[in-house]
């Protein structure tokens, strides 16, 4: 029984993976087998699979001011389910080409979407937001910035991007989150790690 429950599977058999839809993102139907806790395999099982780009998310923080700055946009996977589907957001962006780095696509996505020049990196964590149904990966950076004079409106005009950008103290964006404000998941999450980090990250960084 001892085995049985620290025992990690490992074992995945592929029966078939078959591609059903094919656009910026990825439809798959796949056909597996997977080890049991118990031991043995599990019986054949049929999953959709999203697949996605892995994602960088990255939040500029100013630790001489300590303050955040956040954007706000237009997210259509939002609409119907709340009232107000412009959400408050860490800046982000996709992974789309094979030789780039996350830490590229976090300097240039804060440049793009919120106009901001990153002194530095601090990785924060990797997360899979969803992996019952898709493969995304997600990057997590806190950014050194200098938040004095930003806002305003940004975005890329071909990416049919419209977004909105301000700075905000610290405990005013984690208000946001215990108000509900904030409510998607990459941005609760580097907010709550910087509250855990604060002091280190400010320690280093002053």
């Amino acid at each position: 029984m001892s085995d049985t429950l620290n025992s990690t599977p490992k074992a995945v058999e592929i029966a078939e993976r078959a591609n059903c839809f094919k656009g910026f993102y990825k439809l798959d139907k796949v056909r597996l087998r997977h080890e049991l806790f118990a031991g043995g395999m599990s019986r054949e099982i049929s999953r959709e699979l999203f697949v996605r780009h892995d994602a960088v998310c990255v939040l500029p923080y100013d630790p001489l001011r300590d303050e955040v700055v956040l954007i706000e946009q237009f997210r259509v996977g939002a609409l119907g389910k709340i009232d107000n589907p412009w959400l408050i957001e860490m800046v982000a962006g996709l992974i789309d080409k094979a030789t780039e780095q996350p830490e590229e696509v976090a300097h240039r996505e804060a440049e793009e979407e919120a106009g901001l020049a990153i002194s530095a990196l601090w990785p924060m964590t990797r997360y899979f937001p969803s992996p019952g149904g898709s493969d995304e990966y997600v990057h997590l950076f806190l950014g050194r910035c200098t938040s004095e004079g930003a806002g305003g409106l940004h975005g890329l005009e071909t990416e049919g991007e419209d977004i909105r950008v301000r700075a905000w103290s610290f405990e005013d964006a984690l208000q946001a989150v215990r108000d509900g404000r904030i409510c998607n998941a990459a941005t609760i999450i580097g907010l709550q790690w910087l509250a855990l980090n604060k002091d280190e990250v400010r320690g280093m960084w002053k």
